[in-house]
């Protein structure tokens, strides 16, 4: 692998990464939101999605950030009657987002985005060094 392919297969994981964190931090926005409507359903957690296919003109697997799916377990529910969106029981429905699920996630994402930058690094390095062996 050459060095503009090592380049461009980081640069693909450094943009997945990214989108994976804001599929995150939207679920952690919507956390303790409520439905818009009495009855409706609140927000429903999504999950990033990564597809990997082979660059024939890298020679190199890379990977591409899909289509966000929402995630179908259930909502969480909450005693409180005087809600207006509370059912004839006195719950109302929560979003299905674990705050602490989304921040081990996040931070999961964050250090493969921090391996992809070691990885870009690294490689500008050697291409310096190179660089620097040819003009000797």
């Amino acid at each position: 692998m050459d060095f503009s392919s090592s380049m461009s297969v980081a640069a693909s994981g450094l943009r997945t990464q990214s989108e994976r964190m804001k599929v995150i931090a939207e679920n952690i926005a919507n956390a303790n939101s409520t439905a818009a409507t009495p009855g409706g359903d609140p927000y429903r957690r999504k999950i990033a999605t990564q597809t990997s296919s082979f660059d024939r003109e890298l020679n190199a697997t890379v990977v591409q950030s899909g289509k966000p799916i929402e995630d179908k377990s259930e909502f969480r529910t909450q005693y409180d009657p005087g809600n207006p969106n509370a059912d004839k029981q006195g719950y109302i429905k929560l979003p299905n987002v674990d705050p602490l699920i989304e921040i081990m996630d996040m931070k999961e994402a964050q250090r493969s985005y921090e391996a992809d930058l070691t990885v870009m690094d690294a490689t500008k390095q050697m291409q310096s060094q190179v660089v620097g062996l040819l003009n000797k």
